[in-house]
């Protein structure tokens, strides 16, 4: 199967920079996880009893992180939520798995060596053990816990209950030393946290890389913090995430991958691994965690069925030299937007939805030639050669949309899909396998020069 999909975003250009070369390559690790959940995380719990179902997630983190340290890891990521679990549905219900973390750009602080110096820091202390222990930098997401500063800008901004409850990302030295802390800006679903009261664009550098950038799930769809990192010459994002996975268009890997390769730049994701997430149209999977550079993709999605367990990928990276788009299109940068010849639109067009998308659509119904199709002022066009494999009689069709996703944010899209049946009314349904090949060109009319490609072979294969 190959489907082959372009979604843009409305964000701005990128600025041209140099950074400084440190090693020629490092090594890097994801671990995507199986969070071992709260027996009922809507029902609030102690802190030794919060503490208690943590470790059993650091427990694991420990055995990874030993693991990491045998391959010659040099930073390790771990997911969003991997610590906490999810599906809390109150501030309370979450409130003692929470620790107070200090800022690093105020304060230096090593919680695997000064043990004393703040209560109730049992997962930091754990955390900073680990990275001290395995010599490694280490990344992962907890929750963190803030007081409200009076008679301040950001007064009007406390929540009721007096104290912020942020979804956190933090990164130990291989010292131990706690050297960031990220506040996810983006929420998805998740009541229980807040927006931190101001945008934060956090880095940090390391000795064998140079620097990197965080950001947490929902947060890479945004221009910020995402795009105003890369904007900033950031060009190796750190990426925890609690993925559901959402095809056609916004598959894990799929979309890794492709921001990756649009973008220009490193990716270092690790996600969640659960078979049935519940959710409110039903249930959704939660697995694919990669290294990605725009070169090359080191990743791993797993087929329904499959053992829910985790997986530890490694994989040596290159240190990137330049960041920027339009730099070098051989090397994955995003063309400047393009006009799409000016062949009318193909007759016969039809309607149909994915998920929750009206895309519209035209058949493929030669094995070879140029269709167009458009969706308001919107165009796609495809230029391909349809080679069928064996007895394969598999429908394809090209669709277009321009708009709001899901009411949640604005995209573009041209997308080549195999159809579910023989008729146009499963266009758009779901399909996870084809025969069929093609050799193509696809563009667009897009707004922007963020454009992500991906080509999604069968069971999930990147091409």
């Amino acid at each position: 199967m190959f489907l082959i999909v372009v979604i843009s975003f409305s964000l701005s250009t990128v600025v041209v920079q140099m950074e400084p070369n440190v090693d020629s390559s490092y090594i890097a690790a994801v671990y995507e996880h199986n969070v071992i959940q709260a027996s009922d995380p809507v029902i609030p719990v102690s802190r030794s009893d919060a503490l208690r179902n943590m470790q059993k997630n650091l427990d694991i983190y420990e055995v990874q992180a030993a693991k990491a340290a045998k391959q010659d890891v040099q930073i390790l990521v771990f997911p969003e939520a991997g610590i906490l679990g999810f599906l809390f549905t109150t501030r309370l219900s979450i409130f003692n798995y929470l620790e107070t973390i200090p800022d690093p750009q105020k304060e230096s602080w090593n919680p695997c060596t000064e043990l004393g110096k703040y209560n109730n820091t049992e997962v930091l202390q754990r955390l900073s053990c680990m990275a001290r222990n395995h010599n490694i930098y280490l990344v992962a997401n907890m929750g963190d816990l803030q007081p409200c500063p009076m008679m301040t800008d950001l007064s009007s901004s406390c929540p009721p209950d007096g104290h912020w409850q942020f979804n956190t990302n933090v990164v130990f030295r291989s010292d131990g030393l706690l050297v960031a802390r990220y506040h996810k800006q983006h929420l998805y679903r998740e009541i229980y946290f807040d927006p931190p009261p101001k945008p934060e664009i956090i880095t940090f550098d390391t000795p064998f890389a140079g620097k990197f950038g965080l950001i947490t799930c929902f947060d890479i769809i945004f221009y910020q913090p995402t795009i105003e990192l890369i904007e900033k010459g950031v060009r190796q994002l750190i990426f925890p995430t609690g993925w559901l996975n959402t095809f056609p268009f916004l598959d894990s890997v799929q979309f890794q991958s492709a921001f990756s390769l649009g973008a220009n730049v490193t990716l270092l994701a690790a996600n969640l691994r659960k078979e049935t997430v519940p959710i409110t149209s039903g249930y959704k999977t939660m697995t694919g965690s990669g290294i990605y550079t725009p070169d090359s993709a080191t990743y791993h999605h797993a087929q329904k069925g499959d053992p829910e367990e985790g997986k530890l990928l490694v994989a040596s990276v290159p240190v990137p030299q330049w960041v920027g788009q339009n730099v070098d299109t051989e090397k994955g940068s995003v063309r400047a937007p393009k006009t799409v010849s000016s062949v009318p639109p193909s007759s016969s067009t039809f309607h149909s939805s994915v998920k929750y998308d009206p895309l519209t659509f035209v058949l493929l119904t030669e094995t070879e030639g140029k269709v167009n199709v458009c969706n308001g002022t919107f165009c796609c066009h495809l230029q391909y050669r349809l080679i069928p494999q064996g007895d394969s009689n598999e429908l394809y069709a090209l669709g277009a949309f321009a708009g709001k996703h899901n009411e949640r944010f604005f995209i573009q899209v041209c997308a080549l899909i195999r159809c579910a049946g023989n008729d146009v009314s499963s266009c758009g349904q779901e399909v996870l396998e084809a025969e069929s090949k093609f050799d193509f060109v696809l563009e667009g009319t897009f707004g922007t020069t963020y454009v992500y490609p991906s080509v999604l072979a069968s069971r999930f294969v990147l091409e």
